[in-house]
């Protein structure tokens, strides 16, 4: 009987531990915040110094591939002794701790969810310093992911329909309802949807697998591509006029993964020939292997006279979410 009783004792108590954490995530309340807004809480001697300057300087880098610069995400600047309530709640977090060794923590879900939270420690503003230098890219990319899922949440619940899409070009690829077929072919899709000054823009489209060769001409290639493609199916405004790449701006290259396979992504500034349109583009090439083709999915974006940074970012959110069959 004694076994028995401490049994279900014990049974109780890692019963009563379980539902104690369970209502702690039950009730953590859900994040919130302006798209590509970072909450930076630290002193204000310290953000008003170097190492402001150097949190700037990571959080606040001109974005490349938009006509104007703007800054890789907005700062709100929190001071340690106010950072409660409400304002814990952002989904991206950055905490400076002084007078601890110097290092980086990043954690999920700390104040609300779904949230990204990084501290950054170190003994003194020049150990704080270092390990914000050193980990730039880190704390960059980790918030962006975190801001990319928010858009693919935020649109998936208003999906869209276009089953055709997986039917003809076999993909998934998930944006909202409010995106529209502007054009389609057997092996074509150009996919926008009305903003407040212009259109965002998706063409998603497949290529033969030797017409991109990785060599040092490919960003030629991938633009001759894209050239090519504006102006079969985008046309401007006026009869002649097409969509191409702006010379002047060089175009930036690189390589990323989408789907778990080789892509190689580009940036730049598109333009209309005969007419004056412009804005940025962002082209991912996905190598597809097993099929033995290329999946290349652009974005761009028309919005003259405001930002245009948070178009962009939903417009990669759209094509990170490429998933192929």
């Amino acid at each position: 009987m004694r076994h028995f009783l401490l049994s279900v004792l014990s049974l109780t108590l890692l019963m009563s531990c379980g539902n104690k954490n369970a209502s702690k995530e039950k009730y953590l309340p859900d994040a919130s915040g302006a798209i590509n807004n970072v909450s930076v809480v630290t002193e204000n001697d310290l953000w008003d110094g170097r190492v402001g300057e150097a949190i700037r300087n990571v959080l606040a880098k001109p974005i490349y591939g938009l006509p104007q610069d703007e800054p890789t995400f907005t700062i709100s600047q929190i001071p340690t002794s106010v950072f409660s309530g409400f304002v814990t709640k952002n989904r991206t977090v950055l905490k400076i701790e002084t007078h601890k060794e110097a290092g980086i923590i990043i954690s999920d879900n700390v104040y609300a969810k779904p949230q990204k939270v990084i501290v950054v420690s170190g003994k003194t503003k020049e150990e704080i310093i270092e390990v914000l230098k050193a980990n730039e890219t880190k704390i960059v990319d980790t918030f962006k992911n975190e801001e990319i899922n928010a858009r693919l949440r935020q649109m998936a619940k208003s999906p869209h329909s276009f089953e055709t899409i997986k039917e003809k070009l076999g993909l998934t690829i998930e944006f909202a309802s409010v995106y529209r077929k502007a054009k389609e072919t057997d092996n074509f899709f150009w996919i926008r949807r009305d903003i407040t000054t212009g259109t965002s823009n998706l063409m998603i489209y497949e290529l033969p697998y030797n017409a991109i060769k990785r060599n040092d001409s490919v960003v030629n290639q991938i633009i001759k591509i894209r050239d090519s493609i504006g102006k079969t199916y985008i046309e401007g405004p006026v009869e002649g006029s097409y969509l191409i790449t702006e010379n002047a701006y060089t175009p930036f290259h690189g390589e990323t993964i989408i789907d778990n396979k080789p892509t190689l992504e580009t940036k730049g500034i598109w333009d209309v020939k005969n007419a004056f349109m412009g804005g940025p583009f962002i082209n991912y090439a996905i190598e597809d292997k097993i099929n033995k083709r290329w999946v290349v999915v652009e974005g761009f974006a028309f919005a003259p006279s405001v930002e245009k940074r948070n178009y962009m970012l939903e417009l990669e959110a759209i094509i990170r979410s490429v998933k192929i069959q």
